[in-house]
């Protein structure tokens, strides 16, 4: 059997409108795409049900893992495998077809993909977007909750697909702002309470706040190669630099609560 008929993609949105349709037309191959939404007020509705594969759903949004674990509790208890991605990411025709010619072993759990990280389209080479594990057997995964975002717990064999996803983010700058702002919070309570010795190196970096705006739009440009880029190479590392330094900004917050205390 092709593999691409067990397959069921799962999408979760939120005023996603700039996003989804590239997405969605990514996923034609698909019989059906659940598409979990939090409660949008754009145009997200309406292009999500303009896909005639898509089943529409809703749900109040608590946090980024309870609203995938219940995507999978609820939709996908009975399907054998499924594409867990955001409404920014694109599915390319060569990943399309190696995922079809897939016969994983029992032993396979799931599949990993890196990506290549777009500004209005373009493709970088400088960016720093790390591989996910997107494709998985649904019940042997659950997602927990780490910082702003949500990390798939697998149980079994994880391989690396050789071709790469797009991450393609089109909303206006004012939209990224204010979800990075939001997202700082929960990171630096994140790297704040969790342990040093179980962190990455670049988790450990990041919690040095002085160093770690600069570190990001650094390795980006001149390790990464993202000069070469241009000027979309500048505006990545420049909203990397932000994002980091709001992280770096709520972090000291912290620090300086717990001197009070002390």
């Amino acid at each position: 059997m092709d593999m691409l008929e067990l397959i069921t993609p799962i999408i979760l949105t939120y005023n996603e409108s700039a996003n989804l349709g590239r997405t969605l037309a990514c996923l034609n191959w698909a019989k059906r795409v659940i598409v979990l939404d939090s409660g949008s007020s754009d145009e997200t509705e309406k292009i999500a049900r303009s896909f005639v594969n898509v089943d529409w759903r809703v749900r109040t949004f608590d946090s980024h893992a309870a609203q995938c674990n219940f995507a999978l509790e609820q939709f996908a208890a009975k399907i054998p495998w499924v594409l867990f991605i955001d409404a920014d990411y694109q599915v390319t025709a060569e990943s399309v077809q190696e995922i079809g010619l897939l016969r994983p072993e029992q032993p396979v759990s799931g599949y990993e993909v890196e990506f290549i990280y777009c500004v209005d389209g373009k493709p970088l080479a400088g960016a720093l977007y790390p591989r996910r594990t997107v494709l998985f057997r649904p019940e042997r995964g659950r997602y927990e909750q780490q910082g702003h975002t949500q990390r798939l717990q697998l149980e079994g064999q994880v391989e690396l697909l050789e071709e790469k996803f797009l991450h393609d983010d089109r909303k206006p700058a004012a939209r990224f702002l204010q979800n990075q702002q939001r997202y700082a919070v929960l990171e630096a309570r994140w790297l704040w309470m969790r342990p040093l010795r179980h962190m990455r190196w670049t988790d450990r970096a990041r919690r040095m706040v002085i160093i770690a705006p600069w570190l990001a739009p650094a390795v980006a440009l001149i390790w990464r190669g993202g000069i070469r880029d241009g000027w979309r190479g500048l505006r990545y590392a420049g909203e990397r630099a932000v994002a980091e330094t709001l992280v770096a900004w709520e972090l000291l917050k912290l620090m300086l609560s717990r001197s009070k205390v002390e």
